[in-house]
């Protein structure tokens, strides 16, 4: 394991944690089946409710009923997205600069819509549920969520979380013969990056963490020398 000056070991699960990036352009390279394996086996062993271990995984491919489910949600990731393009004003303010990150935000979104259906895989994430649907139900699918997209970046790919799939959730019940118990909790595709993984920029922890009370500054919240910060506005 590499060491820092000190002899310290670096950590590269912590490595692997600031560097992951939603990737949402691919190269034409599939994902190969055995790597396609070791992700969704990383995957299962998030923690989940109780141990229950309900998640399911619906892995779009070649197959004819994928390509139908594929359609389905590119028509609804390009509908959604041209709803949120307006609504959230990326055309507006900072969004008028051809260089600005809320630009070049809306035109990465514009061509990961325009490609959704292209992706090298998608997998729907589901939970097959035991109880009435209740807000806390997600603590048992995001974790498996969070442990596929690191694993998958352990393995040269990357991927993006959508919620695409809910408009058109009953047809791709239809089309995947997934059943009324199985809610349809994330939708993510995955591939080789047409860039790069990378130092992300989120905002500084003064902003986001609090000590004791809401608004009260955690002096020890200080983030890592040569930490990029967010330009979004």
């Amino acid at each position: 394991m590499p060491a820092t000056e000190k002899g310290a070991p670096v950590n590269e699960l912590l490595e692997a944690l600031a560097t992951t990036r939603t990737i949402r352009r691919y190269t034409d390279d599939p994902v190969e089946q055995h790597d396609l394996g070791r992700i969704l086996w990383h995957a299962t062993r998030a923690p989940s409710g109780s141990n229950r271990q309900r998640v399911r995984y619906v892995v779009l491919r070649n197959s004819e009923p994928a390509l139908q489910a594929r359609a389905a949600l590119g028509r609804s990731a390009r509908a959604a997205w041209q709803h949120k393009e307006v609504a959230d004003g990326y055309g507006a303010g900072s969004g008028a600069a051809a260089d600005s990150p809320k630009s070049r935000m809306a035109a990465t979104m514009q061509h990961y819509v325009e490609h959704f259906h292209e992706a090298p895989v998608i997998v729907l994430v589901c939970l097959l549920r035991y109880r009435d649907a209740n807000p806390y139900e997600g603590a048992s699918v995001y974790p498996a969520v969070q442990n596929l997209l690191l694993a998958a970046r352990g393995l040269g790919y990357g991927g993006a979380v959508t919620m695409w799939q809910l408009p058109v959730e009953q047809e791709l019940r239809e089309i995947l013969a997934i059943p009324d118990e199985a809610a349809l909790s994330a939708c993510i595709t995955l591939g080789r990056p047409a860039g790069q993984h990378g130092p992300v920029r989120r905002r500084p922890l003064r902003d986001v963490v609090f000590d004791g009370q809401w608004g009260e500054t955690a002096e020890w919240a200080v983030d890592p020398p040569g930490t990029q910060f967010t330009a979004w506005k």
